[in-house]
């Protein structure tokens, strides 16, 4: 066997998952158990990548981890191999990793948030990352799932209680998940926030997570945040942009002249960014202060490659 060792970096490279699944997976679950340096890193064999990589099959072929984190590699080997086999047959199963599985997910997320089974609602998120990414859990997953919780609240199906257990997790969830993506002191700076008055920060959290995973050296400033606090954290640091998530209320009278303020405070080539379930109530003060409107991460992710571009190409775009 070789006696090269791999940081978990190079381990997630091979194997094809995040450091922050395989950290989970070896903390929760055991499913590798890692030598540790002097420093305390995490050192990997040839053969613990190949059972990540072998878990990462098995979890795409509808298995969950914490059933099969303890199987022995023979096991782990055919299921893999049937889940391998469905990818290498896609006319047979056109539908189930792009449309069916995304659906499942937010179903098997939604009853978990019932049931404040927080295994569970991770598990599921968990899933998703290995299958989607992170680019594409966001999009198909936490964003379809946050507005489908949001609805279910507002018609009462489920309570305040629900709907706080569920930003408390996706919060401890995203945050981990986006750790591996180093912050980058040449990439521009995105300040997020909500303004004063929106105290839902979930639709932060993720613009957040999505900005992160793209690049962006990221400022989150949590939420109900007055304009002079966000234009002040945006000045120092020297932010491309400011994005701003507006999810409840949808009739704060005081918003525009938050909005107002923050365009005066900030210097003229920060942009605005504004999102969110509440946005389109406030759409004619985000347009009197030349904020940009997104209608949902792919619209977000556009204005961010935008915005990343020279200054004068970005105008010109």
């Amino acid at each position: 066997m070789s006696a090269v060792q791999y940081s978990i970096k190079v381990a997630a490279r091979k194997s094809g998952l995040t450091p922050h699944v395989i950290r989970v997976w070896e903390r929760r679950y055991g499913a590798v158990e890692p030598v540790r340096t002097g420093t305390n890193r995490r050192l990997y064999t040839d053969a613990e990548v190949e059972r990540l990589s072998l878990l990462r099959h098995a979890i795409a072929a509808g298995h969950r981890i914490g059933n099969i984190a303890h199987l022995a590699e023979d096991q782990l080997k055919r299921i893999a191999g049937e889940s391998l086999l469905e990818a290498a047959a896609p006319a047979a199963r056109p539908a189930k990793g792009h449309t069916q599985e995304p659906h499942r997910l937010i179903d098997d997320c939604l009853d978990a948030v019932r049931r404040m089974d927080l295994d569970n609602f991770e598990n599921a998120l968990t899933r998703g990352l290995v299958l989607l990414g992170q680019q594409g859990l966001l999009r198909k997953v936490v964003g379809p799932l946050t507005r489908a919780v949001g609805d279910l609240w507002e018609e009462g199906s489920l309570t305040a209680a629900h709907e706080h257990f569920a930003s408390a997790a996706l919060r401890v969830f995203l945050s981990n998940a986006s750790r591996p993506y180093a912050q980058n002191s040449n990439a521009p700076c995105l300040v997020v926030s909500t303004p004063a008055g929106q105290l839902h920060e979930l639709g932060a959290i993720i613009i957040n997570s999505a900005a992160r995973s793209a690049g962006w050296n990221v400022a989150f400033l949590g939420a109900n945040l007055p304009a002079a606090e966000i234009a002040g954290a945006a000045i120092q640091k020297e932010a491309r942009a400011v994005a701003l998530s507006m999810v409840y209320p949808l009739d704060d009278a005081s918003l525009p002249g938050e909005l107002a303020q923050l365009r005066r405070l900030l210097p003229p080539q920060t942009a605005i960014i504004a999102g969110g379930r509440a946005a389109s109530a406030y759409r004619e003060a985000l347009e009197r202060v030349g904020a940009l409107l997104i209608e949902d991460l792919e619209d977000f992710s556009r204005i961010l490659d935008r915005l990343r571009q020279p200054q004068g190409q970005a105008q010109e775009a």
